[in-house]
């Protein structure tokens, strides 16, 4: 039973209420000496139930407390006005709740470990409103921002700033549909005018390369790279038990303290801040619901950023498929479909091959990494060296049980690639979880005509690749050679493989998969892409399928790419090395993947900071930019310091196995690049190297309704040589022999592979990489 009782301490501290013993129990209130108070009920000497705090500051708190915690639903109101009222965790909101700041920023929404994190919205005073997902108080996934002059965009976000797919719509009824990098315009998108004609969202991802819709864009926003960053959390210094035992009453039990509340004020204060500048610099300034064009036309325009400067345009008339041109569209897909051997593997049983995929890859790495590690011998090449398993539905003595059919599981070479997979320093639990984790891999369309199906893991590190039965005989026949070749060159160009695996499904056909590293694998975004061979036999892409991302080829490049002379000279070495290789094993029809990033011109130069993270103390929101993300003042542009091994980051795994580069610019040591709003990176073969690109202007372009609006670039140039498994058998011999010699060498599209390993090489010293004067 409880006893009313008032007990006052020798520090000052008084208590009044009931007690079980010598401990507080049931109702009671507790005055601290500095003037803080608790009332409300306590179980066993902790403050447990409902119950008002009140702190010396002027704050308050109304609601639920367990064991010395502010744990359930309550109401913390400051004296500057701000107020939370919502769910709270061990002294930190978490749940749901609604906050208004002191300046009547209102957010309401999920909360986690107390910052904005899920589902939310936040209201600025200015009438400015975000709505969409949070994560770490900060903008991320997929929201909506809608300023108070009628401007609105719907699309991607990351940590506070616009970063991946997204429409953006004008006051006056324009539109622009592309890409953000970092708050800014970066990328290839397209300008509807108010009064034009827009296509459906459908439509739309279609013109940026996601096949598969709406879906295929918003998934992006999910798969982004979330810059690391650890929580912090709230210190709680002393409970008001521990206040208590100090008089000798209670236990030490570490809760609660009069000054928690204070600190967590300052914390939300500040945290206040950076939402206002992080999320605000978009909602503070707009440009006036205008957009560029007013005139009511069908023109639209395609365009070209990088770093919020725009520098290509193309002027075109919007018009709909004519239904016989529609119809013949519609019957040459039907016809590819038909042609591709893996036809079969559609919606649903293509979902079923992604997860069998998964299934056997974890099964193989979790049987072959416990193995001692051993150098290879003869006997792990070739076709019987393998791991065979079957994948029944309900899971066996072996294998679990599965959502998927039942399937039948082969993996070829286990020990090979277990060992290529150390040797570029991939670590086996992470290898698993970028393939086989929870969220899945991507499947992304065909840039070629092989019909083939390609999958991209979550974190972008790692492209899975069907594989005809012609190309797995050739990889498993060069596999010993590849492996030497691999070992002997670290800085090797070509493809990196970490796995060979088939599925065979009761009643379709075999289906067989390698997994590669991506070669784009990187946080600065890929503005072209090309692939190279150094033909003009069908090498040229049409320009109306272009989108964001499109392979193009030789006869598009219209740029020659100038590097640091000791750069190029090691990189046609090992070009030279790599094609050397190839011949001796009679490979043809390889290509250079080439990808560039482009800097804003010199003249224009992107930012030299981000635009979402200014200094909060010395930079106003929204300086130097415009809300849709266009630059308006200029910086710094790439530059190349002395190699600092500690300085930057060696991830991602397919690409750190490489040594850094050495740059004649620097007195022939190793090399940093610094990319303006992005950080430091290491330069190595074929990863982040630097380098100017001239464009070539051509009579026909002079005269087209394209517009290249400067003429050299800082790019930062990744490639590497893919497509090896194309052998010069008796059949392309017999192709070869029907070709007349009086054709232009560069216009055959099959040759011997000497022959086409110097085409190859010549093509990149001429056309692509040539010699500086």
């Amino acid at each position: 039973s409880c006893r009313p009782n008032k007990k006052v301490f020798s520090n000052g501290d008084l208590y009044v209420g009931d007690f079980k013993e010598v401990l507080p129990h049931g109702k009671g209130k507790y005055t601290w000496s500095n003037g803080m108070v608790y009332e409300g009920d306590w179980e066993a000497g902790k403050m447990t139930g409902k119950g008002l705090l009140l702190w010396p500051s002027g704050e308050r708190y109304n609601g639920d407390i367990s064991g010395g915690y502010l744990h359930g639903f309550g109401t913390l109101t400051s004296p500057d006005g701000s107020m939370y009222e919502g769910q709270w965790r061990m002294n930190i909101q978490h749940g749901f709740g609604r906050k208004k700041y002191s300046n009547s920023d209102v957010y309401e929404g999920e909360w986690k470990e107390g910052e904005h994190e899920g589902n939310g919205r936040y209201f600025w005073n200015n009438g400015n409103k975000y709505t969409g997902n949070w994560k770490r108080g900060k903008m991320h996934g997929r929201g909506v921002m809608e300023w108070v002059n009628g401007d609105k965009y719907n699309g991607c976000w990351l940590n506070g700033l616009r970063h991946g797919s997204g429409i953006y719509q004008y006051a006056d009824g324009g539109y622009y549909f592309g890409t953000w990098t970092r708050g800014l315009k970066d990328g290839k998108g397209v300008f509807y005018p108010a009064g034009s004609k827009r296509p459906s969202l459908k439509k739309f991802c279609i013109s940026l390369g996601y096949d598969n819709g709406p879906k295929s864009v918003l998934s992006q926003c999910s798969s982004l790279n979330l810059e690391g960053s650890t929580v912090k959390k709230r210190s709680v210094r002393r409970s008001v038990s521990e206040k208590i035992s100090v008089s000798g009453v209670l236990r030490s039990s570490g809760r609660i303290s009069h000054k928690s509340a204070e600190s967590s004020r300052h914390s939300d204060s500040s945290r206040e801040s950076m939402h206002h500048y992080s999320s605000g610099t978009f909602s503070l300034d707009s440009d006036g619901g205008q957009s560029e064009v007013q005139e009511s036309t069908a023109v639209v325009y395609e365009r070209e950023y990088t770093q919020g400067v725009m520098i290509k345009e193309r002027v075109r008339g919007y018009t709909e498929l004519p239904k016989k041109a529609e119809k013949k569209t519609k019957h040459h897909a039907k016809e590819t479909k038909k042609s591709s051997c893996f036809g079969i593997f559609k919606g649903k049983n293509s979902y079923h091959l992604m997860l069998n995929l998964q299934l056997g890859i974890r099964y193989t790495v979790g049987k072959i990494t416990p193995v001692p590690k051993r150098e290879v011998r003869t006997a792990d090449f070739g076709h019987r060296a393998r791991i065979t398993m079957f994948f029944p539905r309900r899971g066996s003595q072996f294998t679990p049980p599965h959502k998927s059919v039942d399937f039948c599981w082969k993996d070829y070479c286990p020990m090979v690639f277990r060992n290529l997979r150390e040797m570029f320093k991939l670590d086996a639990a992470e290898y698993m979880m970028s393939i086989c984790g929870d969220d899945g891999l991507t499947e992304i369309s065909s840039p070629g005509k092989s019909g083939s199906i390609f999958y991209l893991s979550l974190d972008d590190r790692f492209v899975i690749k069907t594989l005809k039965k012609s190309e797995l005989k050739v990889l498993l026949k060069m596999l010993p050679k590849y492996y030497n070749h691999v070992k002997e060159h670290e800085n090797t160009l070509i493809t990196k493989f970490f796995g060979l695996h088939q599925i065979t499904v009761h009643g379709k056909r075999k289906v067989r998969f390698v997994v590669m590293g991506n070669m784009f694998c990187t946080e600065l975004r890929i503005h072209r892409r090309y692939d190279l061979k150094g033909s003009t036999h069908g090498r040229c892409t049409d320009k109306d399928k272009i989108h964001e991302n499109s392979i193009l080829k030789d006869l598009d490049l219209s740029y020659e790419f100038q590097m640091d002379k000791s750069l190029q000279k090691f990189f046609f070495h090992q070009i030279a090395l790599d094609c050397n290789f190839l011949k001796s094993q009679h490979i043809i029809d390889y290509s250079l993947l080439l990808g560039l990033h482009f800097r804003a011109p010199e003249q224009l130069n992107g930012l030299l900071k981000p635009p979402m993270m200014p200094n909060i103390e010395s930079s106003p929101a929204g300086q130097g930019l415009t809300t849709d993300g266009e630059v308006l003042f200029p910086s710094k542009g790439l530059l190349l310091v002395a190699h600092e091994p500690s300085s930057v980051s060696t991830d991602p795994g397919p690409h750190i196995r490489g040594r850094p580069l050495r740059a004649f610019s620097l007195g022939d040591k190793e090399v940093d690049v610094l990319v303006p709003g992005t950080g430091r990176l290491q330069v190595q073969l074929g990863v982040n190297m630097p380098a100017q690109a001239n464009q070539k202007l051509s009579r026909d372009e002079a005269d087209s309704a394209e517009v290249e609006l400067f003429e050299v670039y800082d790019v930062v140039i990744y490639m590497g040589i893919i497509d090896i498994l194309q052998e010069y058998n008796a059949k392309k011999k017999a192709e070869h022999a029907c070709k007349s010699v009086k054709f232009d060498p560069l216009s055959i599209s099959v040759v011997e592979p000497e022959l086409y390993a110097q085409r190859f090489i010549n093509f990149l010293k001429q056309k692509v990489f040539p010699e500086q004067p």
